[in-house]
């Protein structure tokens, strides 16, 4: 008999579950590929074009949903186009386009410390053929050319890209960040934007309360869940064959899919273990939270998401280096109707009045002892670059 404590004993402890477990140009074949193989590919890549050799680490970015809507464009010799796979964006979540930016954001400052660890300083123009005035459309979001003279300067935060992970799981609770690693953390910022540390015990149990509120929102919401469910990649050959999206894969779990126990009608029905078990482990998960950190603009256009991913990119690295993990939870900053309330509540407590924009929240500590996070998967760099 399936029941929710054989599902939940399946997952908990599974580092291998992306999404909602733990949370459109044709590509190259992967079958039997290792689907986390881009990790290893970007130290080792000896591409001769620099720019393939940059974006091969850009992919790596953080991204919402883990959806990698990339999709590089090269130019001459020294330029290159990054456009939106409009195909990857998340119409019912993500509305006007904006956590998708920000995961573009991300891409494009990591594909600049890439190239300034080879020497290589890259100029960035947001949105050279003008920014959007609704939703992202076929226009670049970002012209990147090699800077006059071309000498760059490499930054020490690029060590920590090989490492970066999206750690959703509990985090230690008897060993917070201090004050003084959050403050290093939030000094990596460089792009303009403010970022928030929330470190004092009221703070962080009214944080705890209102992240829970909107992820619940979230999973309860069938237009909303439903995009997580469509996304869900079940079992290593989901996962193998499209590397992105919401993975759900590993030892048990495998299994679990293979048995018919994991499925998206599973996943879709709150009364069934599936969903429970997922439910239980946000809950447990969310609460096992010492300290959070909010990235804020002073206003919410495109331009300012794609600055906002690039500084989201090096908090990453910046947490990643001083042993911090790092785990996003901006449900209550989406703008679907449903997540009105938590939205006004969590723009309200940071003290952001229109028209500033809270861009990210995340949780952030340190895993338990012996706890890893694994890098998510991906779709090799060369099938998101056009002109190779």
């Amino acid at each position: 008999m399936v029941t929710r404590r054989t599902v939940f004993a399946a997952a908990a402890g599974l580092v291998l579950v992306e999404g909602v477990l733990a949370a459109g140009r044709p590509a190259l074949a992967v079958e039997r590929r290792d689907p986390r193989a881009a990790w290893a590919e970007a130290p080792a890549n000896r591409h001769p074009d620099w720019r393939v050799r940059a974006f091969s680490w850009a992919v790596l970015a953080p991204n919402p949903h883990n959806r990698q809507p990339w999709m590089l464009e090269l130019i001459g010799s020294d330029e290159a186009l990054l456009f939106a796979d409009l195909d990857r964006r998340l119409p019912v979540t993500d509305p006007l386009d904006r956590q998708i930016t920000i995961g573009l954001g991300a891409a494009v400052e990591l594909f600049c410390l890439a190239a300034a660890a080879e020497g290589r300083a890259v100029v960035v123009e947001p949105f050279p053929a003008g920014v959007p005035e609704g939703r992202l459309d076929q226009r670049p979001v970002a012209r990147l050319s090699l800077a006059a003279g071309g000498a760059g300067q490499a930054d020490p935060l690029f060590a920590a890209a090989p490492n970066r992970r999206s750690a959703k799981l509990p985090f230690d609770l008897a060993r917070p960040p201090t004050a003084a690693e959050l403050h290093s953390v939030a000094s990596a910022a460089r792009h303009g934007t403010r970022v928030v540390t929330i470190l004092d015990p009221a703070e962080v149990t009214a944080w705890r309360e209102l992240t829970w509120w909107a992820w619940q929102i979230e999973a309860g919401d069938p237009a909303a869940h439903g995009e997580t469910i469509a996304l869900m990649r079940l079992g290593r050959a989901e996962v193998t064959s499209r590397p992105d999206g919401v993975s759900v894969w590993g030892p048990g779990l495998d299994e679990l899919v293979a048995n018919g126990v994991l499925t998206r009608a599973g996943f879709s029905e709150p009364a069934h273990p599936a969903y429970r078990a997922m439910v239980d482990r946000y809950r447990a998960m969310l609460a096992a939270t010492p300290a959070y950190l909010a990235v804020l603009t002073p206003a919410g256009s495109l331009r300012e998401a794609l600055t906002a991913g690039r500084d989201w990119l090096r908090l990453n690295l910046a947490a990643t280096a001083a042993g911090l993990a790092i785990h996003p939870v901006s449900q209550a900053l989406q703008e679907f109707p449903a997540m009105a309330e938590p939205y006004l509540a969590a723009h309200t407590r940071l003290g952001a009045t229109a028209p500033a924009r809270v861009q990210m929240l995340a949780r952030i500590g340190r895993l338990p002892a012996g706890a890893v996070a694994q890098p998510t998967p991906r779709w090799p760099a060369g099938s998101r670059i056009l002109g190779v």
